[in-house]
C-alpha cells in the first residue's frame, strides 16, 4: 500500500517518455509544460485528506500534506496534456501573425490563461468537496481558451477526450493491480461515491476537464497555434 502511489505516478512517465522520443520536435514544449506543472503538486494540502489520503514516502501526506508523487504525477500529466493531441494527429506549431495578436478577443488573452486559477479560490470556499472546484475551474479554464482563441477549440475538445483515455486506462491498470485500494484512499463517503468500472466518477471528470485545459495552454501562452499535416 505504501508505494501505490509511487507507482501509479510513476506509471503516468510511461507515456510522456514514449511521447519525448517518438516526437522530437515537441521535446521542449513538453518539459516546460511539464516543470511548470509539476508545481501544482504543491496543492496536494487541499486534497489531502479531504478527497483522499494515500500513503506516500516517508509518510510525507499524513504528516504534512506534501509529498513527492504528486510532484512526479503532475510533472507527467503537464507533458501528456500539452502535445497528445498534435502528437497523434501529425500536428506542427506555428506562429499566430501579429496582426491576428491585436484582434478585440485578444485582449483577454491573459485572463483566459489565468481563469482556472482565478476561479479556484472562490469556488473552493463553497460548501463542497475540493476536487469539484478543481474540476469545474479547469473546465472553466478550457473555455475561456476557446472564448479567445477559437482556433483552440478543436485542441481543447480531442485533447479532453485523448487525456481522459489515457488517465482512465492507467485508473484500470489501479483497479486491476492494487484491488481495493481505491476504497481505502479515496473519501468516497465525501464525493458522489459512484465508481465506473472501478474508478471514481470525479477521476474521469478530471482527467477529461484537465486535458479539456492543457491541450491548448501552450499554445496560448505562446501564441502558437496547431497545424494538421494533410498527409499525416
Amino acid at each position: 500500500m505504501k508505494y501505490v502511489w509511487l507507482i501509479w505516478s510513476g506509471a503516468f512517465l510511461v507515456p510522456w517518455v514514449v511521447l519525448y522520443f517518438i516526437k522530437p520536435g515537441f521535446r521542449q514544449k513538453m518539459l516546460r509544460v511539464s516543470l511548470w506543472t509539476s508545481l501544482l503538486g504543491i496543492t496536494e494540502p487541499i486534497f489531502v485528506p479531504a478527497y483522499w489520503n494515500p500513503p506516500t514516502l516517508f509518510d510525507l501526506a499524513q504528516r504534512t500534506g506534501f509529498d513527492i508523487e504528486s510532484l512526479i504525477f503532475c510533472f507527467a500529466i503537464g507533458g501528456i496534456g500539452a502535445v497528445t493531441y498534435n502528437a497523434l494527429t501529425g500536428g506542427r506549431m506555428a506562429e499566430v501573425p501579429h496582426a491576428e495578436r491585436h484582434e478585440g478577443r485578444h485582449r483577454w488573452h491573459r485572463l483566459a490563461i489565468a481563469a482556472p486559477f482565478m476561479a479556484f479560490p472562490p469556488l473552493y470556499f463553497l460548501p463542497w468537496n475540493p476536487i469539484y472546484p478543481g474540476i469545474a475551474a479547469l473546465v472553466l479554464g478550457g473555455i475561456a481558451n476557446v472564448l479567445c482563441r477559437p482556433d483552440l477549440l478543436r485542441n481543447t475538445l480531442i485533447g479532453g477526450v485523448l487525456f481522459l483515455a489515457i488517465y482512465t486506462i492507467l485508473m484500470l491498470l489501479l483497479v486491476v493491480f492494487s484491488p481495493g485500494y481505491i476504497e481505502q484512499v479515496w473519501n468516497l463517503p465525501a464525493i458522489s461515491g459512484v465508481l465506473i468500472a472501478g474508478i471514481p466518477l470525479e477521476e474521469l471528470a478530471f482527467g477529461f476537464s484537465f486535458g479539456l485545459y492543457w491541450a491548448g495552454i501552450y499554445e496560448h501562452f505562446t501564441w502558437h497555434r496547431s497545424q494538421i499535416n494533410q498527409g499525416a
